[in-house]
């Protein structure tokens, strides 16, 4: 199975933004995580059961465009690493289950 990507970007009136920080929101990662689950289920027609690893390494901020991408990891079906990226900049990385 090949890999699978789609870009994201998160509204700057997101009801969560606010919060996260007032003054300076930046794009909580909960919601990047939404993103990977709604990508795994649109590419495999699976659920997130687990997330095994997540490292947030710069922010996404408000209205800024990122991509997501996805690929199973080794030869492990259930293993779906992820990365999502801005003009070059790796943003976030990491590895999930999928389940039916």
């Amino acid at each position: 199975m090949s890999d699978y990507a789609q870009p994201i970007r998160f509204d700057g009136a997101h009801p969560a933004l606010p919060g996260h920080f007032p003054g300076r929101p930046l794009v909580p990662g909960v919601l990047m995580l939404e993103q990977v689950a709604l990508a795994l289920r649109a590419w495999r027609g699976e659920r997130l059961s687990r997330v095994i690893e997540a490292k947030f390494m710069a922010p996404l901020l408000p209205d800024e465009s990122a991509q997501l991408q996805l690929s199973q990891v080794g030869a492990d079906t259930a293993r779906i690493g992820f990365r999502i990226e801005r003009a070059g900049t790796l943003l976030a990385r990491g590895i999930v289950e999928g389940t039916a």
